[in-house]
């Protein structure tokens, strides 16, 4: 009885620590962005740091840009000027061979 208990008390902990720690990980994926906060100008190739799409759970597809300082905005891929500069950030990968 008392090895029973004990397993239990164990395997419930562990799915708690992983429970907590996949939260964690995927935090940032989860963010969504709506067409309200979506930036309406064209950034700056300079001024881009890196980008990621929105997560799986969001409704509406979008990718959050992040800036030299910091700052993530809302990007709509669909947009001209977002889809021009990652055609030139593909292009470039391919020049330098880092493009597969």
């Amino acid at each position: 009885m008392k090895v029973t208990s004990l397993a239990l008390v164990t395997l419930l902990l562990v799915a708690l620590w992983m429970e907590a720690h996949s939260f964690s990980f995927d935090r940032k994926r989860n963010t969504c962005c709506y067409a309200s906060n979506f930036v309406k100008k064209p950034i700056s190739p300079q001024l881009i740091r890196s980008d990621r799409p929105t997560g799986r759970r969001c409704s509406r597809q979008a990718v959050i840009v992040m800036l030299q300082r910091g700052k993530e905005v809302c990007v709509d891929p669909s947009a001209e000027w977002f889809k021009t500069y990652k055609e030139n950030q593909k292009n470039s990968l391919k020049k330098l061979g880092l493009w597969v």
